[in-house]
């Protein structure tokens, strides 16, 4: 069956009570019959469909007989014109006139029943003294109309067996809303479920005003124009449609970017060439709504998530999962109750919970007020509750993606996981390279290559281990951006201006000649160990700067081309270059500092783990595990005797080590020297360099 409907099948004029009746002709026919037959009914719907629903309800209930009484809070005689107080008192005034008054059954209608009953934090004053009311005369039907900003307490829930929520308006009764006159500016083909999905959050009544104020010229080539203006209204106002385009904007993360594309963006940009209802419709089953973007704080996370807004056109809105949080009870739930109803309204949008771990971690973790439970279930409800056809997404960014309720991350909720790691050495060009233009650096191509092997270090000044992402690589440039900014410089940048750009603040430690000689020898003797064992990776620069969080100095290595296997041969080279620090302060110097304590610990982790977790230690231990199921500590049942040959064999891993070491600088002690000279000269020796010294010697 196809979607695209002939100008004649559309109605020429429609008054808004004919939108209304036919956008929900199946609902109010439902309603009527309920009420009817005496049972109350609550209508979910915003307040200004709310008259028209109830003027339909009441002009289909006349051959019935049934009577209406609307209590809206207006005066109805000079008598209750004279009371004192507001319309929520008039209203529950006239709330007690009709329950104690008249006997006969009728239809009492409450326009406004969630401004009697909705508060936080429990029971309202006012809700106390409706809820008896509601319940005291058994002869009256109650009609009910509640806002979907607002949630009525169980109480006056369970008062409704029938609830109809009236929340946009059903895809297939679209075209029954457009005239054909208005349809002659989307073009010569109406798609009314092209039009859908700018308006499925959209009421009758809302739809009918703005598809009457469009602007234009009949049968444009291109209906951009009307589709502009449905988007401009159904912004609401903390909503926005970004401009992040996946290629121009972010750089890097090619099969990143593929996946988005191929699962989400591709999928949904077919479906909208489509004029197949059945494909349509099979098409828009396999799109997850709800997604996980994982990964290291400052990988682009939230920008991946707006520049899937801008492919699809939608809508999209940040929210910070600790904002959501209020020690005020049923706030937070409401919070998120009302980021999912402005949404709806904006469809097509994405709603972007930063930190979602924050409040959406595994149950039985929590070690807040508790309040956290509750967010998840109102979380978890909000998504149930969403219609196949709404394109309305949910992305939940996290750092700790591990830490997450598992009930959010199964099949049907957050389904899609998708991880944005560091940036490797093609990505940090990539992006580099869109800041260069963006903010005219004018990067030779020499600066650019130092700019992403530097950047391949550990963050100068940040805490340890912190590797440079996305967001460090705009701070760079930003940096070097100020740096021409305030030199009135025009010239290329350079590799120096790069890393002056790194270095300039970085508060280094203040090492004595002394302290830099001890330095420089230790790290000279990491790298020459590392030059003189084979399975090694190639060494990328060695620096006594300081300038790494906790550490004097370094040697770091460029990525292994195996990564994924590791020998007993790359361990026990491993534990050679470990002592060459300890061993080249020792032929050097005469002498030892504490500086190789980290070294020392991480060799005696990786000798244990050889002879007792990976069965790697020789025949006097045998092919065995001898750690306990947690990995961590050795078998209780062990003997002594076992427990006394364990620990010989890794005393004498770690003493082959040692030896081995302190041969291999003895053996090219020139180079040692020479290294170690070169460090304290310029404190950073380069590939290259090291090459070209080891070539010399």
């Amino acid at each position: 069956m196809t979607v695209v409907i002939p100008e004649r099948e559309l109605p020429q004029e429609l008054t808004t009570d004919q939108a209304v009746d036919a956008a929900y002709a199946t609902e109010l026919a439902s309603a009527v019959s309920d009420l009817a037959r005496g049972l109350p009914v609550l209508i979910e719907c915003e307040k200004d469909l709310a008259p028209y629903v109830f003027m339909q309800i009441r002009n289909r209930l006349k051959p019935s007989g049934l009577k209406c009484l609307y209590l809206d809070g207006r005066p109805r005689n000079d008598g209750e014109s004279t009371m004192l107080g507001g319309i929520v008192s008039m209203m529950i005034h006239q709330l007690r006139d009709a329950v104690r008054g008249s006997t006969e059954k009728r239809v009492v209608v409450l326009p406004h029943l969630d401004l009697l009953t909705a508060g936080h934090g429990g029971l309202t004053a006012e809700s106390r003294e409706v809820i008896p009311l509601l319940y005291e005369n058994p002869e009256h039907v109650w009609l009910g109309f509640k806002d979907p900003s607002f949630a009525l307490p169980k109480v006056i829930e369970n008062l409704f067996p029938r609830r109809y929520p009236l929340l946009g308006v059903p895809r297939p009764r679209l075209q029954h809303l457009v005239t054909q006159r208005e349809a002659r500016k989307f073009g010569r083909e109406f798609n009314p479920w092209g039009l859908y999905k700018f308006v499925s959050g959209m009421n009758a009544v809302r739809l009918r005003k703005l598809l009457a104020t469009l602007e234009g010229e009949d049968f444009p080539a291109s209906p951009k124009r009307a589709y502009a203006q449905v988007r401009q209204a159904t912004l609401q106002g903390f909503l926005e449609v970004p401009d992040v385009d996946l290629e121009r904007d972010l750089g890097g993360y090619a099969k990143v970017k593929q996946r988005l594309k191929s699962e989400i963006i591709d999928v949904l940009a077919a479906r909208d060439t489509l004029t197949d209802e059945a494909e349509i419709l099979r098409r828009e089953a396999l799109i997850p709504r709800g997604m996980i973007f994982w990964g290291p704080p400052g990988t682009g996370k939230t920008l991946f998530a707006k520049a899937m807004a801008t492919a699809l056109g939608a809508a999209i809105t940040v929210v910070s999962g600790p904002e959501l949080k209020s020690r005020w009870v049923g706030e937070s739930e409401e919070n998120l109750r009302q980021i999912f109803h402005r949404a709806r309204q904006s469809a097509p949008a994405i709603i972007v919970f930063d930190e979602l771990d924050s409040f959406a971690s595994a149950r039985g973790t929590y070690t807040g007020s508790g309040v956290e439970h509750s967010m998840v279930n109102q979380l978890l409800t909000e998504m149930d509750g969403f219609h196949s056809e709404e394109l309305v997404f949910v992305v939940g960014t996290t750092n700790f993606v591990e830490s997450l309720d598992p009930a959010l991350l199964r099949p049907g909720r957050f389904e899609f996981h998708l991880h944005i790691p560091y940036p490797d050495a093609d990505d940090r060009g990539a992006i580099l390279e869109i800041y260069d233009q963006s903010m005219g650096l004018h990067f030779t191509p020499e600066a650019l290559e130092f700019a992403v092997r530097r950047t391949g270090e550990y963050v100068e000044g940040a805490a340890r281990g912190t590797r440079f992402s996305g967001d460090h690589l705009n701070a760079l440039c930003r940096s070097l951006a100020r740096i021409r900014l305030r030199e009135g410089t025009t010239q290329p940048t350079t590799a120096d201006d790069i890393e002056r750009a790194l270095t300039e603040w970085v508060d280094r430690p203040r090492m004595t000649p002394h302290e830099e000689r001890v330095v420089a020898a230790h790290e000279a003797g990491h790298a020459v160990c590392s030059l003189f064992c084979e399975h090694s990776a190639p060494i990328e620069r060695v620096s006594i700067r300081g300038d790494v969080g906790g550490t004097l100095g370094f040697v770091k290595h460029q990525d292994p081309a195996h990564r994924y296997v590791m020998t007993r041969g790359k361990l026990l080279d491993h534990l050679c270059i470990l002592f060459g620090g300890r061993e080249a302060e020792h032929l050097l110097l005469e002498d030892l500092s504490i500086g190789s304590a980290e070294d020392l610990r991480r060799a005696t982790a990786t000798a244990r783990s050889l002879v007792e977790e990976f069965g790697l230690g020789g025949e006097a231990v045998g092919p065995r595990r001898y750690l306990d199921d947690e990995g961590e500590q050795r078998e209780r049942n062990l003997s002594e005797a076992t427990r006394a040959t364990l620990d010989h064999r890794i005393n004498e891993l770690l003493q082959q080590a040692r030896e081995r070491a302190a041969q291999l600088l003895q053996q090219h002690r020139p180079l040692v020297e020479t290294l170690r000279d070169l460090l304290l000269e310029h404190k950073v020796v380069e590939a290259k360099t090291l090459a070209e010294l080891v070539k010399a010697t």
